[in-house]
């Protein structure tokens, strides 16, 4: 069954996977299946900002998958792609935590957060939760 969360869709069906910060400390979370990396994050008092909230108009919800999790992913969008290229530490397999959906896949998977993040809008803004 699926639920309306913000913008997206997602089910009742729950994973477990790892936010890891920059001096690696890990935080496991539930994730819904269909709900974005950045509405989790949000939903879990993860430190991932997401200043523009999910609209691809900034980099602060960069993450840093693994490569065999970046590898199943949809290939970025030339408007991600332009974002990335705004990102601080940038990897090569950066994203953008609002175009990552959660899926089965990343069950037990860890998503790192980069060293820090450039706001151009206004430095400190982190939206809250809807």
């Amino acid at each position: 069954m699926l639920t309306r969360l913000g913008r997206f869709m997602s089910s009742s069906k729950t994973i477990s996977f790892f936010w890891v910060t920059h001096d690696g400390r890990e935080t496991k979370v539930e994730g819904k299946i269909g709900e974005s990396l950045l509405e989790n994050a949000h939903r879990n008092s993860i430190d991932l900002e997401g200043a523009c909230d999910g609209s691809l108009a900034c980099s602060t919800c960069h993450v840093i998958l693994s490569e065999s999790l970046y590898d199943v992913q949809p290939e970025p969008t030339a408007d991600e792609e332009d974002m990335l290229d705004l990102a601080f530490g940038l990897t090569p397999t950066s994203r953008l935590g609002c175009q990552i959906k959660i899926t089965e896949d990343m069950s037990n998977t860890r998503i790192q957060l980069p060293k820090a993040s450039v706001n151009m809008y206004v430095d400190g803004h982190k939206p809250k939760p809807h």
